[in-house]
């Protein structure tokens, strides 16, 4: 009985002691398990991180190769060389049609993107070339009236703008998987009008929709 007695009278008075030192006593881990999680670095959303490298640590604000952004389709996997331009000439384009709305849409996206170079009427004579008086002495592609151009599929047209070619650069980042595709369709179709094959509008596009080819590297 008296030794139970002396167990609880010491605990009692350790429960004391912690609890009057509670204010005096730093709490503080003595290992951190996950630091970065604990002590998270805030940055600037525009900020580029280049003071990180000061740190040790490498941060380059590109997604990890190879992944997608969620709602996006597979990778395009097409390299970007020689063979794999050649090879971009033989992929199907998977967006057989545009609505209406997306013919207006894609129109648009050309306006923005694209004119500046190709112009307007797809005729190579946008604001940079200016019939040989712009920025730009090398006129542009000509990608409505030009018989090598026109022979060239929709893969085509969509490897050029992920990758560029020439003096054009990528427009993979303004320009998403889908859109790229969109504005193919959209430069086939103008051409296709231009030679005689009927308005470009949706209404007639199921007309001018191109054969599948003999062989296909790959659908994206």
């Amino acid at each position: 009985m008296m030794k139970n007695f002396i167990y609880l009278s010491i605990a009692v008075v350790s429960i004391v002691c912690l609890v009057a030192c509670e204010d005096s006593v730093r709490r503080e881990p003595g290992k951190v398990y996950m630091p970065d999680m604990a002590y998270s670095r805030a940055y600037e959303t525009y900020d580029d991180h280049s003071n990180l490298a000061n740190d040790g640590i490498n941060f380059t604000n590109m997604p990890v190769k190879g992944t997608i952004s969620r709602g996006e389709e597979m990778p395009y996997h097409i390299a970007n060389d020689t063979t794999g331009y050649t090879q971009s000439n033989t992929i199907e384009n998977p967006i057989k049609s545009l609505t209406p709305a997306e013919f207006t849409e894609t129109e648009r996206q050309y306006l923005i993107n694209c004119a500046i170079c190709h112009g307007a009427n797809l005729n190579g004579n946008g604001p940079l070339y200016k019939d040989g008086n712009g920025p730009y002495a090398a006129k542009p592609a000509t990608l409505v009236g030009d018989p090598v151009i026109e022979a060239k599929g929709e893969g085509d047209y969509f490897h050029v703008q992920t990758y560029g070619k020439g003096q054009m650069g990528s427009y993979s980042a303004q320009l998403n998987r889908t859109q790229r595709w969109m504005l193919a369709k959209y430069i086939k179709l103008k051409q296709q009008e231009k030679n005689g094959g009927g308005s470009a509008t949706p209404a007639k596009d199921s007309a001018a929709a191109p054969a599948k080819p003999t062989t296909s590297v790959a659908k994206n």
